[in-house]
């Protein structure tokens, strides 16, 4: 099965699969989460995040006993599998420039959406007379106001306590960049999915895709997934399928 791969994508595969056993055997076998906590992405302005994660956290994955499981690097990994005829088509390098380009664009849009929710969250414990800065400047703040004041400024400081601290993981927005490259360089290519009984053409799964990582990322809806992420991963596989389209052969 791997060796009718291209390379690239064959040791993507294979080194999603090395890093997921190693990290859970760490994480269970020893009872070390370092692993987790270094190489995850974390918020930009948050004190966990170290610069290399956002290369590193495309190759974790969810924890066998946490959140979607072993499901999230198998779904993953059976949709780079099946795209990654693409890189035939590219060629290696172009291969490599778009999968890790959108893996990035998938992080900075993510984030981004995660920064403005985090202003927003300031401002209304602002208006509330409550500094998120001094909390986590280490002032001793006591929350003032009434009952009902005092139970909204928790939430809000749970909320960005959480943005800050909770990591980004998975190859997902890397992997939409790269079924969004296919769908541009063949939007009439029909495919067919699964529990779907009909074949749907590349590009208008491509737009589904996106209208529904929108619409669940902007509502808070399936708060476990990065929706945003795949928003940011396709985005930059269209740009670069776009750029890139009328002169494939130039690059073979």
């Amino acid at each position: 099965m791997f060796n009718n791969l291209p390379p690239i994508s064959r040791n993507i595969i294979i080194i999603n699969i090395v890093v997921y056993i190693v990290s859970n055997f760490f994480l269970y076998a020893l009872n070390r989460p370092e692993l987790y906590y270094n190489l995850s992405a974390y918020y930009p302005f948050s004190p966990f995040f170290k610069s290399w994660q956002i290369i590193t956290s495309m190759f974790m994955h969810s924890p066998i006993s946490g959140g979607p499981g072993i499901m999230h690097i198998f779904f993953n990994m059976f949709v780079l599998y099946n795209f990654a005829f693409i890189e035939n088509i590219l060629g290696g390098k172009r291969f490599l420039i778009l999968y890790f380009l959108s893996g990035i664009g998938a992080y900075a849009l993510f984030n981004l959406w995660e920064f403005i929710q985090v202003e927003m969250f300031a401002r209304q414990l602002e208006d509330l007379g409550f500094n998120i800065s001094d909390y986590f400047s280490g002032a001793n703040m006591q929350l003032k106001g009434s009952v009902e004041s005092v139970e909204n400024q928790k939430n809000l400081i749970k909320n960005i306590v959480k943005i800050i601290s909770t990591p980004l993981m998975g190859a997902s927005g890397a992997i939409f960049g790269v079924v969004a490259a296919f769908a541009t360089i063949f939007p009439n290519a029909k495919l067919g999915i699964l529990f779907i009984p009909f074949p749907i053409k590349a590009k208008y799964l491509l737009i589904f895709s996106v209208v529904v990582s929108l619409y669940l990322g902007y509502n808070g809806l399936d708060s476990g997934t990065a929706h945003f992420a795949h928003v940011g991963g396709a985005l930059v596989g269209w740009i670069l399928a776009k750029i890139w389209r009328k002169h494939l052969y130039r690059f073979n």
